[in-house]
C-alpha cells in the first residue's frame, strides 16, 4: 500500500488530470478524430458513473484493503491504449444495460424534471410572497417612524 494521501494524489493525476488533458488535446485538434472523441466521452461517462456509485457506497467500499490502489489501477486500465478498457467496459456492460433500460430512464427523467419544475415554482412563489411581506413590513415601519418624528416635531413646536 502506498498510503491514502499518495493514492488519492495519483488518482487525481492519472484518473482526472491526465485524461482531461488528453481530452482537451483531442478536442483542440483542427479536425478531431471521431474515434478519439468517442473514446474520451465513453471514459468520462464511466468515470461519472463510478463517482456516483462511490459517493453512494462511500461507507461500504473504502475500508477494503487496497481499495484506492485498485481504483487507481482501474482508471489507468480505462485509458491505457493497450488495454482499451474504456471501450471494453462501455460496450460490454454499460451500453447494453442502458439500451435495455433507456425508456424507463427517459420516463423517470421526465417525471423528475416535472417534479423539479413544480418544486422550484412552489418555492419561488413562497420566496416571492415572503419577500413582498417583508418589504411591506419594512415600508410600514419606515412610514410609522416618519409619522412618529413628525408628531414629535409638531409637539415640540406647540
Amino acid at each position: 500500500m502506498i498510503g491514502p494521501f499518495l493514492t488519492r494524489a495519483f488518482i487525481m493525476i492519472l484518473g482526472y488530470a491526465y485524461p482531461a488533458y488528453e481530452c482537451y488535446k483531442t478536442v483542440e485538434l483542427s479536425e478531431p478524430a471521431i474515434d478519439q472523441l468517442r473514446f474520451w466521452c465513453q471514459y468520462w461517462i464511466l468515470v461519472a458513473i463510478l463517482t456516483i456509485f462511490e459517493r453512494v457506497g462511500d461507507t461500504l467500499i473504502p475500508w477494503l484493503p487496497m481499495y484506492g490502489e485498485a481504483k487507481l489501477a482501474f482508471f489507468v486500465y480505462l485509458w491505457y491504449s493497450k488495454t482499451k478498457g474504456t471501450t471494453y467496459v462501455y460496450e460490454t456492460y454499460l451500453r447494453p444495460f442502458i439500451a435495455k433500460h433507456e425508456t424507463e430512464i427517459d420516463r423517470s427523467l421526465l417525471e423528475l424534471r416535472a417534479k423539479a419544475g413544480d418544486f422550484t415554482m412552489l418555492y419561488w412563489q413562497k420566496a416571492w410572497s415572503y419577500g413582498q411581506t417583508r418589504l411591506f413590513e419594512i415600508l410600514q415601519y419606515v412610514a410609522s417612524q416618519s409619522q412618529a418624528r413628525r408628531t414629535q416635531a409638531t409637539d415640540k413646536e406647540q
